[in-house]
């Protein structure tokens, strides 16, 4: 009887572990990769390792993760510094002969030369594991601590009594130098390089946290309680970015000679990340965009990004949301948001075009009051107006190529993206250094439609200069010129193109009752007619951008330095009547 008693309560104590997990599968499972490369910033043929680390990771998404430890010999302490402690120490714990060079699960003593990755990473990757990892980072952004759960499930045993659990940080995204940076050129941006899964600290010890028992059926979970610096290195340290960091964790088997590493690595994952607090109530937002598309209005749609960071429900916010510190809209919105979960919640603003700062704050949550903000720069372009009667609206397209045509491309773009026109590459022209040649395409919008034409250089340089004084230009069916672009725009040019119903337009403006050309206007407006007292000029948000006191039947009126937009044009005469245009200013 005893030793029935003692075996229900080890199947009792069993059963309780594999269901008390909440994040680590017990389904068996083959191993995931690390590929610790030992890399540094002055190490030219580092980048080509980044590369391949890259598309192996690419190649099995969530099976593989690339960490990057600088130590050694070309990890120089200039800033951005990714030395740090546990990066020399993991480098003293294999025999490295040259960089770069890789631990891929630690299946070695020594590291591997960067042709060797792939195979050995495969090879891996077709193993059963002995354990199952998984877990998650509850990071709060204002005490930047993070609270870190790690389970481990064994589906089968371990050939060791005792296996050791490691919890790194990486972070992405930081700008600097790095030799032989152009062979990597996804990462390699107008001479500067973007260092990405950069190993900066171990939240356990270096090799790892002990662990046991190592047997099958067993669930064995850790908390940690983690702050993240501020910045890592000296000297010339390296803000960690919150935004940028990723924890990843893996059980390896033991210490084994030579050197200390703890290996081979028998399972790993990332751990999924959740910003939130230990607070009851604590929305934020994480992010305000504008929408993407095509749109001749200045009524926008923003995504707004809420994440309830708090463990209550979040059942209702209020938002304020400023177009340069001025309240333009509060709203309301009501729904749910479980605790650690988030959401995008739509907001219509009116910001006209030119580069402006939005900022959305949420005012109250769950009826109480509270205060986040989030604040974004935007850009909006202008727009050409063409004002018509009928259905649709004829547009003629020049593209004057310089020498390299093979160069160019362009596009019209409706409002859902499709594509209604479309030119390039053209023939690169033989002879002499500077030469031009004229394309042009005849394209039908129709009435209601806002249009984007694009145009790209392959290579950055436009079409323009030592090769020829490209250009292109997009005129009206009247030959009115509405787009005059000089080639000098570098890799690519775009303006939008609003095509608007003339009857919807008469209904809200006066009878025009005087001769306003030419419309659209680069330079210089004419305003032409009899008893003229006074020509005001407004923007499209209603300010008042000019007075010209009429002395003649013609006012002239220089508008070369007005932003590109929509304009009124109010016409006094001398009995107090007003008549109102609209005119479209395109330089």
């Amino acid at each position: 009887m005893k030793k029935i008693s003692l075996l229900a309560g080890a199947l009792l104590a069993c059963f309780m572990q594999v269901n008390a997990q909440d994040f680590v599968s017990t389904a068996p499972a083959n191993r995931n990769v690390i590929i610790e490369e030992f890399t540094g910033r002055n190490c030219g043929f580092c980048p080509d390792g980044h590369k391949i680390a890259n598309q192996i990771c690419h190649d099995n998404p969530g099976r593989v993760w690339a960490v990057n430890v600088h130590a050694g010999g070309y990890a120089p302490t200039s800033f951005p510094n990714f030395n740090t402690p546990e990066s020399n120490t993991i480098l003293n714990g294999f025999g490295v002969s040259g960089f770069p060079s890789g631990a891929v699960n630690r299946s070695d003593y020594t590291a591997l030369n960067r042709g060797q990755w792939a195979s050995v990473a495969s090879q891996q990757m077709g193993q059963v594991a002995e354990c199952n990892v998984a877990g998650q980072a509850v990071i709060n952004p204002a005490t930047r601590m993070a609270k870190i759960t790690v389970e481990v499930y064994y589906t089968g045993n371990s050939e060791e009594s005792s296996n050791y659990l490691t919890v790194m940080m990486l972070q992405d995204s930081i700008w600097g130098s790095q030799a032989g940076g152009s062979s990597n050129p996804d990462q390699y941006v107008n001479g500067e390089y973007c260092h990405m899964h950069i190993l900066r600290s171990t939240v356990t010890p270096t090799w790892g946290e002990e662990i046991t028992p190592t047997t099958s059926g067993t669930l064995i979970t850790r908390e940690y309680m983690y702050e993240i610096p501020a910045s890592i290195g000296s000297p010339n340290g390296v803000e960690v970015d919150l935004d940028n960091i990723i924890f990843l964790a893996f059980v390896s088997e033991s210490v084994k000679t030579p050197g200390n590493a703890t290996r081979p690595i028998l399972n790993a994952c990332e751990l999924a990340r959740v910003t939130g607090t230990e607070e009851a109530i604590y929305p934020f937002i994480s992010g305000v965009t504008s929408a993407s598309g095509i749109s001749c209005s200045e009524t926008r749609t923003f995504n707004i990004g809420v994440t309830n960071g708090g463990l209550e429900e979040l059942t209702s916010l209020k938002f304020e949301a400023y177009v340069d510190g001025e309240l333009t809209k509060e709203q309301t919105w009501e729904g749910s948001i479980v605790s650690y979960a988030g959401t995008q919640i739509e907001m219509e603003l009116d910001v006209p075009g030119g580069t402006h700062q939005v900022e959305v704050k949420i005012v109250e949550a769950n009826g109480t009051a509270y205060e986040f903000a989030k604040a974004t720069n935007v850009t909006f372009s202008e727009w050409a107006e063409v004002i018509i009667e009928g259905e649709e609206e004829e547009f003629t397209i020049d593209i004057m190529q310089d020498k390299y045509g093979n160069q160019i491309t362009w596009e019209l773009l409706a409002s859902d993206m499709t594509v209604l026109a479309s030119g390039g590459p053209y023939t690169m022209l033989v002879g002499g250094s500077a030469s031009t040649q004229l394309h042009q395409e005849k394209v039908t919008v129709a009435k209601g439609e806002c249009v984007k034409f694009v145009i790209k250089d392959a290579v950055g340089n436009g079409i323009c200069c030592q090769y020829g004084e490209g250009y292109y230009q997009i005129k009206d069916s009247k030959g009115n010129l509405l787009v005059d672009g000089d080639g000098d725009f570098g890799s690519e040019a775009s303006v939008l193109l609003s095509v608007t119903d003339g009857t919807s337009v008469n209904e809200t403006l006066t009878t025009e009752t005087y001769n306003i050309f030419p419309n659209p206007v680069k330079d210089v407006l004419t305003v032409k007619g009899e008893n003229m007292k006074q020509v005001v000029i407004y923007n499209s948000v209603g300010q008042m951008v000019e007075t010209i006191n009429a002395e003649s039947d013609e006012v002239r009126v220089n508008v070369s330095a007005y932003n590109n937009g929509m304009y009124l044009i109010n016409v006094i005469d001398n009995n107090g009547e007003m008549t109102t245009s609209k005119i479209s200013v395109l330089h």
